[in-house]
């Protein structure tokens, strides 16, 4: 699973950084370029609660072959797509594909993690990830420069066979007893999950607006590499998350998710000002620290009380709040970035990560988690 994961994300983040410079190469705006990513997880979070609740199903293995074969040809499809119009109204369906792969991914980790070390499980399993999003940039961005949008696309389109290959070569997971199918809203998404993870939107507008332009804003204030972020970015993450998770799950996992946002909060604001190597750096540490953490320790938190033959559903629920606030993060600090500038879009950003915290304070007081997900007797 974790070179699964980390084949998915070397493919992904070498196409997320790239295309806005593709789509400003085509004749787009700033707001334009912001939309592929903004386009890519609306899809996303809109199907995720649906296809969650098909890998509980189908099995999470078949339906991870049958999104890494469809997501081969999108890759190919960017290859040939002769304006950026036809990319960005590709995107929407990859998003779909994208969805299923994710949750059937996570739910079938989660499966094989000790329920009492499941937040340091989760961070060990995220390290694949981690790993491709410090080198992907670079080489997507490197081959871009030297071979050209094309080339890219084709080496994309050779790590999406790779990716099913292996899922191919995995275990088949785990079948549970299930219910009689129902096509119902309420047995098909868990919407108590959505409103509980607003959290998840709230701070992940940010990481939607700086994944899709912080290598922009660095061309912009001339800062170099342009992948620096990045990479400091993920070597935060690497150094404290094993022990972060593992913290965790030893005193309780609402007691560290708190914290984790303030550093986020605090990470954002550095980089409002940031216009050097340094302060890049730092902005990229404070933030990989918080975010690095928080999503595996608030899975966790929410795990301890979902019922086995849910967890596909529910991760649909987690990704559908988590995609639509990349989405929304990657649109709206491309429309702020055109009009009022960079360090003024990314501040608004900080402002909403910055209110994830009252409003976990406020749902773990109502107590959500145990009164809404508790399993059936």
């Amino acid at each position: 699973m974790c070179s699964y994961s980390f084949t998915v994300f070397m493919s992904a983040f070498q196409l997320l950084p790239v295309a806005p410079f593709h789509i400003l190469a085509l004749g787009g705006t700033a707001s334009e370029a912001g939309l592929f990513l903004g386009f890519l997880t609306y899809a996303s979070a809109v199907s995720a609660p649906i296809t969650g609740a098909m890998g509980d199903r189908l099995g999470k293995r078949r339906i991870l072959i049958v999104a890494s074969l469809a997501i081969t040809v999108f890759s190919l499809l960017y290859a040939v797509a002769p304006s950026y119009h036809i990319i960005l109204g590709l995107v929407l369906v990859h998003g779909v594909f994208w969805s299923g792969l994710l949750s059937s991914s996570s739910a079938y980790v989660t499966d094989i993690v000790p329920k009492s070390r499941r937040a340091e499980g989760l961070g060990y399993a995220g390290f694949a990830s981690i790993l491709a999003v410090a080198v992907a940039p670079w080489i997507g961005l490197w081959v871009f420069d030297r071979g050209g949008w094309t080339l890219l696309c084709l080496e994309m389109a050779g790590l999406n066979l790779i990716m099913a290959f292996i899922a191919w070569r995995l275990p088949p997971d785990t079948r549970r007893e299930m219910p009689p199918l129902s096509l119902k809203p309420a047995d098909l998404v868990e919407w108590r999950v959505i409103i509980g993870a607003v959290t998840l939107f709230l701070y992940s507008f940010s990481y939607g607006g700086i994944t899709s332009f912080v290598a922009v804003y660095a061309e912009q204030v001339g800062v170099t590499p342009r992948a620096l972020f990045f990479t400091a970015f993920s070597v935060a993450i690497i150094a404290t998350r094993p022990f972060i998770s593992r913290y965790a799950d030893r005193i309780g996992h609402a007691r560290v998710i708190v914290p984790c946002l303030g550093m986020m909060v605090v990470g954002i604001a550095v980089l409002v000002f940031a216009s050097t190597r340094m302060t890049f750096v730092l902005s990229a540490v404070l933030f990989g620290v918080g975010f690095g953490s928080a999503y595996p320790v608030f899975v966790a938190h929410l795990m301890h009380h979902v019922p086995d033959h849910r967890r596909g559903a529910t991760f649909g629920a987690l990704i559908g709040a988590f995609d639509t606030g990349i989405g929304t993060g990657s649109i709206s600090i491309g429309w702020l970035s055109e009009h009022y500038g960079f360090g003024r879009a990314f501040a608004v950003a900080g402002a909403l990560a910055l209110l994830s915290i009252p409003y976990f304070l406020y749902m773990e007081k109502r107590q959500w988690t145990t009164s809404a997900l508790a399993p059936p007797a």
